[in-house]
């Protein structure tokens, strides 16, 4: 495991939060959000997602399914021990959590999503198909960051017979949106190099949810809970929380 990629764990008040990270990235692109959500005495859980923290050789030997199952198993053990759960999720981790939130219902207090992923604007998906047989991976997504001196800790290459999972998984995910009816909370990034803004223009769109905010983050790129907007996402989704608690 590369150092500084460990999963994040505290255990808090019958209050939980379960943060999702992005895909190629890893837990610690959200341990500053976990870490002030614990400070304020809820129980959180920032699990590292199969295949992430290590290689990108060895991500291309996991699928969307296995990263759901983590984010799975994380989401029951905190049920099991928590009077309500929220999810929180990053990118691809929004799409796991939009996916958790189908799957469990009224179980997901709520849903706290940053710049979440369930469509790219890049004319190479299409491709993806024919290319993650030709090549194993393209250059890195990760480390899309506006605050100088920050380092996001995600792969140098994009392991391409993983992200065709991902994009076949989110056919589900986007077909499954008006089934989520939980309370959200969207942020997202004007600027943003990885995932177009009509990804949360998507969701906001399809969701059934009477209870719907969104934010616009004015002074971050993609990665925005490492960014010059991070201490808004993690006040906003203090707010949130404490809201519905």
């Amino acid at each position: 495991m590369l150092p500084g990629a460990e999963p994040y764990l505290h255990d808090g008040s019958d209050t939980a939060v379960l943060l999702v990270h992005g895909f190629t990235s890893t837990p610690q692109s959200l341990r500053p959000w976990g870490e002030y959500l614990a400070d304020r005495g809820y129980t959180v859980r920032v699990p590292r997602l199969p295949g992430h923290g290590t290689t990108w050789q060895e991500m291309n030997r996991t699928r969307w399914e296995d990263w759901y199952a983590e984010a799975d198993r994380a989401f029951r053990e905190l049920h099991e021990r928590s009077e309500r759960v929220f999810v929180g999720g990053l990118s691809m981790g929004g799409a796991l959590a939009l996916a958790l939130a189908q799957e469990h219902g009224p179980r997901v207090t709520g849903l706290v999503l940053v710049n979440p992923a369930v469509k790219f604007d890049d004319w190479r998906v299409r491709l993806l198909p024919v290319l993650k047989h030709a090549v194993g991976s393209l250059e890195a997504i990760g480390n899309d960051i506006k605050k100088e001196g920050v380092t996001e800790l995600a792969y140098s290459r994009t392991p391409l017979r993983a992200g065709h999972s991902q994009l076949v998984a989110w056919r589900n995910v986007i077909r499954d949106l008006p089934q989520v009816t939980q309370p959200v909370l969207l942020l997202h990034s004007l600027q943003d190099h990885v995932v177009p803004a009509s990804s949360s223009e998507l969701v906001l769109a399809r969701i059934s949810s009477e209870d719907s905010t969104e934010i616009l983050l004015h002074d971050s790129y993609h990665v925005a809970t490492l960014d010059n907007d991070a201490p808004r996402i993690f006040d906003e989704s203090a707010t949130f929380i404490e809201r519905l608690s």
